[in-house]
This record gives C-alpha cells, structure tokens and sequence, in this order.
C-alpha cells in the first residue's frame, strides 16, 4: 500500500474528486475522502478542505491532500491558514508548476481548479505531483525552515491573549 492521500471538494469540484478517489485506490493509495459526499450546488468548501486540512496539519511532513474547487483558489488560501499546510493551485498549463511546488517549496497539499481543467489532465498532473520528490538543496531547505518558522512564530503570537 502506497501513502495515505486526503481528498476534498465542495460541488464543483465533485466529479473530479470522485473519479481522482477511485483511480488513487486502483494505484494502491490508501485515500481518505473528507467530502462532500454528494452533490450540493449550495454547500460550502469550507467544510469539505477543513477537514483534510486539520488531517495534513497535524503531521505536515507525512500527510499529503488534494482538494478541488472551483478555481482551487478559495481552496487554498483556506488550506494555508493551518499550520504545516504548504497548498499550491493547479488549474491548467504546464505540469512543471505542480513539480516545482513540490522540488522547491514541498507543497503538502494540492488544490485543483475544477472548472479550467479536465479529470484526466487532473490525474495527470496529480501523478507528477505525487511523484517528484522535495529538493535536498540547501536553498530551498533554509526557505522552506524559514516558512516553518515563521508560522510557528505566528502561531504563537496568535494564540497569546491581548
């Protein structure tokens, strides 16, 4: 059995979700559906990408998400409010923008924009996203600690009463 995957969506990205959900499971993933269950034109992604979120910050170096919207826009600034949740967006062009989130900046989650691009191009740039590893370089490693650290420091001060 590959790594543990978290799926999420709300309507639009619903089919994408499903049919991504089951072609993961016949390429060994064990995936994790965080909804929505069903089709509902007036749900909201909050409640879907929150779940798979919370999953992948808890532990945010072992934890990996995909989550469809719309634009995966509203997807991800939603996604990056957790702490350990490094989201980058795909909605089309060059696959090279999905292996440069993961060499460079280690994105742990994935959010696709359902509206611009097709399920299988979807699945396409998904299996290049599962499949490129996290630069070593020190570069990126000092950048990526940086991001750590500063939302850590965030974090904290955050969480001070005023």
């Amino acid at each position: 059995m590959r790594e543990q995957i978290y799926l999420a969506t709300d309507h639009a990205g619903y089919p994408h979700k499903d049919a991504v959900r089951d072609w993961l499971r016949s390429e060994g993933y064990a995936v994790v559906d965080c909804g929505a269950y069903e089709y509902a034109a007036e749900d909201d992604f909050t409640d879907f990408i929150s779940k798979a979120a919370r999953l992948v910050s808890r532990d945010g170096t072992h934890r990996r998400a995909i989550i469809f919207g719309g634009s995966g826009q509203g997807e991800a600034i939603l996604a990056n409010r957790f702490p350990q949740v490094r989201a980058a967006v795909y909605y089309g062009g060059p696959q090279e923008i999905v292996e440069l989130s993961r060499k460079h900046n280690d994105a742990n989650v994935l959010s696709i924009g359902a509206r611009f691009i097709s399920i299988d191009d979807a699945k396409a740039a998904i299996w290049t996203w599962l499949h490129t590893d996290v630069l070593g370089d020190e570069k990126y490693h000092r950048r990526n600690s940086k991001i750590r650290e500063i939302t850590r420091t965030l974090s904290d001060f955050l969480a001070r009463e005023v």
